[in-house]
């Protein structure tokens, strides 16, 4: 009898394509034994034929947004959200109704990108730790200390994960960017990468005062549910740090155009990002440019266009704070 190797092997390579090889290589792809790369190779074929008609969708106009292939293809959908994101799951209820018709305090443009003042680092990776919160909220604080200062400074996400655990956050476990920054101001400070390099682990705490990149002095949290509100801070202050709801399967496999999910909740999140900018599409389109932490190979070189005066989808104004320093 053939061994069970040998039987999963044949099973691979009857129903392997040359998608899957090519994933394998491109981003170097190994498994433990046939059976786990069978088992991920059935994950990777069901995630293809969700992107394919997804796609369709999207050449037929119906979609605002198109799907790729990226390095958690081979991860089911479960196994992405409690890998990759880390905001610890929180509801609000939804506002009573304002006046719509109150018109902003502030002149809005139609486009501001942080990134073309030299105010946004490098697309960074969280890796396989839900440190989501730590990533955004160091990202606005970069950006607002370059503002502040002219100087852009990488800042350590793990003197986050590591010590601020007192303040309501789990580390590799989800936390939120408002209780990092709670902490940096009692802390007086929060040191570099370099002085304090990232390791998408749960770590001991071993902050240095002597080698602090920034200071918090209070933070601001926006009104729920108001993109107006949003809108202008990002114009006149910068970088404000959001969270979102990543649930939908669709999040994990973006690739480009406007995220328009209509299944998204408005006030429930679980991963935190940045909203760096906005502007509007030639199609009329109107979208934030937000800056995620999973590497610069995902959605558009890190970067996604989400939906913007779209009912505050995915709850992009629901949980929405910069720094002050």
């Amino acid at each position: 009898m053939k061994s069970l190797a040998l039987i999963l092997c044949g099973l691979a390579a009857a129903v392997a394509t040359p998608e899957w090889e090519n994933f394998k290589a491109t981003y170097e792809k190994s498994y433990a034994n046939p059976l786990e790369e069978h088992y991920r190779l059935s994950v990777f074929l069901d995630k293809l034929k969700f992107i394919e008609e997804h796609n369709e969708l999207y050449k037929r106009g119906e979609k605002t947004y198109y799907l790729k292939i990226n390095k958690y293809s081979d991860l089911t959908h479960e196994e992405f959200l409690a890998m990759m994101t880390g905001g610890v799951q929180r509801k609000t209820e939804k506002p009573v109704p304002r006046d719509t018709k109150k018109q902003p305090t502030k002149t809005q443009l139609s486009h501001v990108d942080w990134r073309e003042k030299g105010a946004v680092n490098p697309v960074k990776d969280q890796g396989q730790c839900g440190s989501c919160w730590a990533f955004s909220a160091v990202s606005s604080l970069e950006s607002f200390h370059f503002i502040e200062t002219g100087e852009l400074v990488s800042l350590s996400e793990q003197n986050l994960v590591d010590c601020s655990t007192d303040y309501g956050n789990y580390g590799c476990g989800g936390g939120w960017p408002f209780q990092a920054y709670q902490y940096i101001m009692d802390n007086n400070g929060i040191d570099t990468e370099e002085s304090y390099p990232y390791l998408a682990v749960d770590d001991t705490c071993h902050f240095d005062p002597a080698n602090v990149g920034a200071t918090v002095r209070e933070y601001v949290k926006l009104p729920v549910d108001d993109e107006h509100a949003l809108q202008e801070a990002v114009q006149e202050k910068g970088p404000v740090s959001v969270c979102i709801d990543a649930s939908q399967e669709s999040f994990g496999s973006y690739g480009g155009g406007v995220y328009y999910e209509p299944n998204c909740d408005s006030y429930i999140s679980n991963h935190a990002v940045n909203v760096v900018g906005f502007g509007v599409e030639d199609s009329g389109d109107e979208y934030w440019i937000v800056r995620n932490s999973w590497g610069p190979s995902w959605g558009e070189e890190g970067y996604i266009k989400m939906a913007r005066n779209k009912d505050n989808n995915c709850a992009i104004a629901t949980f929405a704070v910069y720094p002050v320093l």
